[in-house]
């Protein structure tokens, strides 16, 4: 069913909602809230916090101020509270107030609480009248992610709508329900979007994210089961030319790369084809093992390619190939790029190089498996960041070549036990250890009151040619989620740093070529500091890199947090990351201080699991790994367990499913693997 057959839903409102991801109305069901906004009783003025939603009872103490810069009408206000303190409200664009809010009466004010010069502000305050707000006050208002000209309004009309023509259909079998406990799916959905308590979304939750992680590892179960008697069709032996390389490297490779290294080489050897994760913190030499293997399949007369999840990322892995076989002059090797935006000629002269065979390496992004790509021998698949990928990508990779070997790899420091779930298809392997000539990075945790030290730190690196990344956790000022935002950020140190200091922010809302354009920018040293969300963390590798600052730290993982920090430390020079704990709790900064104390992503990543418990419902999910809508592998840890354990319930038989259900499960498994 379409959305345009629901009512009050137009053309241009169902654009919107597919550029949301919202093509029918199935898919609106699990359109999730990203947030729930919690009306809490006022606070006084003494009582704010900053980086916080809060509200304040009191009155406009004098006429309204308005100023006009550009375009924009900004209004600014003194509130007064009971206690007789005053605080400054800023609204934009709201010329209506100098009449509605009259000197003196009485309001509830409720915005998003800001530092400035060492006072409070609050941004944007919407005004509800004593009664209006004591009415509101205990509810939890769902917050939708948003495209822009789609309204939250809109979004929680049409759900609304939809739950009075139509119900979910169930996708969990009848025993996986009653073994675990699971709420059905119509009550699950109705309270995900609609909690009237926290108790309520807790099960909504639980059940949703069984469903995410049941369907997930159903899959990728079945797909183990059909590749582990597939046989080795592509029998690829270490060639001299890479006993070489290995010999003449400037450095010495760890015992880990090493072990790594030995163990592909038995797989592609032998008579089975490889399926193999390999799996290593940041920094810790997986490209290198990477090269190694398609150079050996390019070298036993094959072809071997290389996926990655950026363009900027699979230049670099071009540009390190290149460089390596014109170094060692390895004459028999014709590497090729093949990316989204490159022209349809110089595509069109890529696929002849690859279908003739006379490319013999292959390094692209997605564009390595559409349909007008044919290789003549594909021997060997390496896919980097594979839970950026996911499954269908490597079947569709699979179906290039005649059973090619496979190897993933993830810079995501999960458990053991946690990996052996989620790439349960795959054999492991783990490099645990880092070159020992790499400088540890220097860690602080600081609350907000130390970033004018920062920044003038961050200048001092600017001037000796180094580079700044920032990392703010939303992408423009919300009222619903709290903390710093990478566009007014951006704006605001143009104002604090010098004019001769270069400032660009990146977010993953902009257009590809956008994002690639500053990624490569900044690469090339002609951006001085980087705002930006996450996107980050797979993106480019800048030796040049220096300082990193993560804003509202508080509000993410420590393993994401390990991620983030690993786009530093990649040089010759001393590297630094500094944590701002914009909550300014206490528990919040012992958090933190894990990350200071060690630089190992496997300890971190335990101690995250260990700390982060049941998960932050009323948060924004805090790591993006394998793409789950509502699954948080860290977070849900205990249901990602039990899902898994269900389907080896079900394999075994100890749990019985119909022949319906069975037929049911293998089709939604299939459907419900992300990208």
């Amino acid at each position: 069913m379409k959305l345009s057959e629901l009512k009050g839903i137009g053309k241009k409102t169902e654009q919107l909602f597919a550029k949301a991801g919202v093509n029918t109305v199935e898919e609106l069901f699990y359109y999730y809230p990203r947030y729930y906004d919690v009306f809490e009783a006022p606070v006084t003025v003494r009582n704010l916090e900053c980086d916080r939603t809060q509200a304040i009872e009191g009155k406009v103490v004098r006429e309204l101020t308005v100023k006009r810069i550009r375009n924009l009408q900004v209004i600014h206000g003194y509130l007064r509270d009971d206690e007789g303190a005053a605080v400054r409200a800023t609204w934009f664009n709201a010329a209506y107030l100098k009449t509605k809010l009259q000197i003196g009466k009485r309001f509830v004010f409720r915005g998003f609480v800001k530092e400035s010069m060492g006072s409070f502000s609050l941004q944007q305050p919407k005004i509800y009248s004593l009664t209006e707000y004591q009415e509101k006050m205990g509810e939890m208002q769902p917050v939708y992610p948003l495209v822009a000209g789609l309204t939250n309004n809109v979004v929680c009309k049409t759900i609304k709508q939809l739950f009075s023509i139509m119900e979910p259909k169930e996708s969990i079998p009848l025993s996986v329900r009653e073994k675990y406990r699971l709420i059905p799916i119509k009550t699950a959905i109705k309270n995900i979007h609609y909690p009237t308590a926290k108790e309520e979304l807790e099960t909504a939750k639980k059940r949703l994210v069984f469903e995410e992680f049941f369907h997930f590892i159903f899959a990728l179960r079945n797909l183990k089961e059909d590749s582990r008697e597939m046989k080795n069709a592509h029998i690829l032996l270490e060639p001299e030319e890479v006993r070489t390389l290995i010999s003449k490297l400037p450095y010495k490779l760890t015992k880990a790369q090493c072990r790594t290294w030995e163990e592909i080489k038995t797989d592609i050897a032998s008579d089975k084809t490889m399926n193999r994760l390999v799996q290593g913190d940041v920094g810790s030499g997986k490209t290198i093992i990477a090269i190694f293997a398609v150079l050996t399949a390019a070298l036993n007369g094959e072809q071997g390619a290389l996926m990655a999840p950026t363009e900027v990322l699979t230049r670099q892995h071009y540009d390190t190939i290149c460089q390596l076989i014109e170094n060692n002059q390895i004459e028999e090797v014709v590497p090729v790029i093949l990316t989204g935006s490159m022209t349809v000629k110089e595509k069109r002269e890529a696929y002849t190089l690859i279908e003739s065979g006379t490319a013999n390496i292959i390094i692209g992004t997605h564009a390595l498996i559409q349909e007008k790509v044919n290789y003549k021998n594909l021997a060997l698949v390496v896919t980097d960041e594979q839970h950026r990928f996911g499954v269908r990508q490597r079947e569709a990779i699979w179906g290039k070549g005649k059973n090619p070997h496979v190897m993933v790899m993830s810079a995501t420091p999960i458990p053991r036990t946690l990996a052996i779930i989620m790439y349960g298809d795959l054999d492991i392997s783990v490099i645990d250890e880092l070159p020992s000539d790499r400088l540890p990075i220097a860690n602080c945790v600081v609350g907000t009151e130390y970033r004018p030290k920062a920044y003038g730190f961050m200048e001092k690196q600017i001037a000796q040619g180094r580079q700044v990344y920032v990392i703010c956790p939303t992408v423009e000022y919300s009222e619903a989620v709290e903390g710093e935002n990478v566009i007014e950020y951006a704006q605001k140190l143009q104002h604090i740093m010098p004019v001769s200091v270069r400032i660009a922010y990146l977010h993953g809302r902009m257009k590809p070529s956008e994002k690639n354009q500053i990624m490569n920018q900044f690469a090339e040293g002609k951006i001085d500091i980087l705002v930006s969300t996450t996107v980050v963390e797979v993106g480019v590798n800048v030796p040049n890199a220096t300082v990193m600052m993560v804003e509202n730290a508080e509000r993410f993982g420590l393993a994401q947090l390990h991620q983030l920090r690993g786009r530093v430390g990649r040089g010759a020079h001393q590297s630094y990351c500094i944590f701002i704990n914009g909550s300014g709790k206490k528990e919040a900064t012992d958090r933190l201080d894990i990350l200071c104390k060690s630089n190992d992503g496997f300890y971190i990543a335990g101690e995250d699991l260990r700390l982060r418990g049941p998960g932050d419902f009323f948060g924004v999910k805090q790591s993006g790994d394998f793409e789950f809508k509502l699954g948080d592998i860290m977070n849900d840890v205990m249901t990602l367990k039990e899902a898994a354990e269900a389907v080896d319930k079900i394999a075994a038989g100890e749990l019985k499913l119909t022949a319906i259900e069975r037929k049911m499960l293998t089709q939604k498994s299939m459907e419900n693997i992300n990208l």
